[in-house]
């Protein structure tokens, strides 16, 4: 399967990197971004790299498009000439919308998809949809090329909203939490160096418990917490405090903006 990937930035990078370490072919890829810096840098690792978005993805059977949404208007006005419904579109640009897609490209399969930060660290987490066009195969191809940088789940494209909300801007409150307990330690007295390791490499050794771990969340959870405790006592204080409440605030906020920015 050959692949235009449209955009080399932060996440397209991701993703390309992501499909090299899974084996993917150089001569797979191509790719296409209109920094001459980007191409260069990519020409000097052995990928095949173009300026043209058109070059790249006239002979590719998949087109990832990985630009950001205030251009793609102008890369799908370029695209349109060139993409057939030989091709399959996989966009991951936040709030384009697959009709939209499909409204400027013509009826051809499209897949939506919303991945997170933590690919950049082969720890993502994408949301797909499909659009009218997209079959089950154009939805496990797309499935396979995400899946290079982290897991994957399918959902209505309705439904890519929330997933914005709780992965697509998870990361932040997790770095969030990472900060204010940084802040707590040194609150309490420790030095901030020794704050800050204890606090990012707690957040860093539960996520990765979590991620190995059969278990829940909520398991885990229970398990580490002893009865009249010093975990207890803490989860108390965060209860009280109203920390679910204020989780689907958080999610709740970004899954409407998510819906106002893509209307």
């Amino acid at each position: 399967m050959s692949i235009a990937v449209i955009g080399v930035g932060a996440m397209g990078t991701a993703i390309v990197q992501g499909l090299m370490e899974a084996g993917w072919e150089r001569l797979d890829l191509r790719l296409a971004d209109a920094s001459v810096e980007r191409v260069e840098a990519l020409l000097a690792e052995g990928h095949i790299a173009y300026t043209d978005p058109t070059i790249a993805a006239e002979s590719a059977e998949v087109v990832l498009l990985a630009v950001k949404p205030q251009v793609m208007d102008g890369v799908l006005a370029e695209l349109a000439p060139v993409i057939t419904d030989r091709h399959l579109v996989v966009s991951i640009a936040a709030g384009i919308t697959t009709a939209a897609i499909e409204a400027a490209l013509g009826d051809i399969p499209v897949v939506r998809c919303m991945p997170n930060t933590p690919a950049l660290v082969g720890k993502g987490m994408t949301g797909l949809a499909p659009g009218t066009h997209a079959t089950e195969a154009h939805l496990a191809r797309a499935e396979e090329l995400l899946a290079a940088v982290g897991q994957t789940v399918v959902v209505e494209e309705a439904q890519l909203d929330a997933v914005t909300g709780v992965s697509g801007s998870g990361p932040a409150y997790v770095f969030l939490l990472a900060e204010a307990l940084e802040e707590a330690a040194i609150a309490e007295g420790l030095a901030p160096e020794h704050a800050r390791l204890l606090a990012e490499q707690t957040v860093a050794g539960a996520g990765a418990l979590l991620d190995s771990s059969p278990m829940t969340a909520e398991e885990l959870r229970r398990q580490v917490t002893s009865p009249n405790g010093t975990t207890e006592a803490a989860l108390r204080a965060l209860e009280n405090d109203g920390f679910r409440r204020v989780m689907r605030g958080a999610v709740r906020a970004a899954t409407e903006r998510s819906r106002e920015l893509g209307a």
